[in-house]
């Protein structure tokens, strides 16, 4: 009596109670499941091949969606390896081009400059730089920028998203070396008519420039040569008249000696112009 009032047996009891409800459950779930699989064994039996011919057209379309988007996954492939290839090929093509090449973002910064354009404005990177911290002061002196800031001419470009324009301007690099740059710019644009920045292909002019300056300096060297020359013809000539209309001897070796010193003036300025023709040819020619 006293074990059936006992807390402990009490507890004993509640636990194995509960332990064969458990069990006893689970039995039940399991012949539940088992009976729910055999009839869906049977199900399947029963609807025969005829079920299987029926559902044989979603099969084929399932398989010819997975060809397809196989066949897509592989054409995607092949269009980034080509557009890489094509990526590297143009970048390539630019890095190696005698002239300047200058990609500015439509922010005013330069995203891209190619070898040739670093040497002719001399920087070893200017990647980064805004045109004006680029071009400072420079100033366009001739196409439709004459007299404005090429830094200008670049903000205007990235603006108007107008075709190309043309100008030169005189641009001194770091090292205070001064070059005659000519400028091209071509705004570049999305199709959907974003701007995407500016493109500018620069050439070094400065040899042009110089050989042009040498030769105005020749011409007017030429012009003073010709007046020099015929004053000292002018001159020869009276003397030489002066030799035949007198007898004196000392008058006469005295006219020699200012015709020979005449001439061998004229020699040497002859010979100086003729000695900087050649320098202006050649100059002309490395241009």
């Amino acid at each position: 009596m006293r074990l059936l009032i006992s807390p402990m047996f009490v507890r004993m009891a509640a636990v194995a109670l509960s332990a064969v409800t458990a069990f006893v459950l689970g039995l039940v779930v399991v012949r539940v499941l088992r009976r729910q699989m055999v009839e869906g064994s049977n199900i399947s039996e029963d609807l025969g091949p005829e079920t299987g011919n029926a559902l044989y057209p979603y099969t084929a379309v399932i398989q010819q969606l997975k060809q397809q988007k196989f066949a897509l996954e592989n054409e995607k492939q092949v269009q980034q390896r080509r557009a890489k290839t094509s990526e590297h090929i143009t970048a390539s093509m630019i890095s190696h081009l005698p002239c300047g090449v200058l990609f500015v973002a439509p922010n005013g910064l330069i995203k891209q400059a190619n070898a040739a354009a670093r040497r002719m404005l001399g920087f070893a990177s200017p990647l980064g730089m805004s045109v004006g911290e680029l071009f400072r002061d420079a100033v366009a002196v001739s196409g439709a920028e004459a007299g404005s800031k090429v830094a200008e001419a670049f903000h205007s470009a990235l603006q108007s998203k107008a075709g190309a324009n043309h100008f030169e301007s005189s641009y001194f690099t770091p090292g205070s070396e001064e070059r005659m740059l000519k400028f091209t710019l071509i705004p570049m644009c999305a199709p959907a008519g974003e701007m995407l920045g500016v493109a500018s292909v620069i050439s070094d002019e400065s040899a042009t420039a110089d050989s042009q300056r040498a030769r105005v300096l020749h011409s007017e060297t030429s012009a003073e040569m010709a007046l020099e020359l015929r004053t000292s013809l002018a001159t020869i000539r009276e003397w030489a008249e002066k030799m035949r209309g007198t007898t004196d001897r000392e008058q006469t070796r005295g006219l020699a000696e200012d015709i020979s010193a005449e001439a061998e003036r004229l020699e040497k300025m002859v010979g100086g112009f003729l000695a900087g023709s050649r320098e202006d040819q050649a100059l002309g020619a490395r241009a």
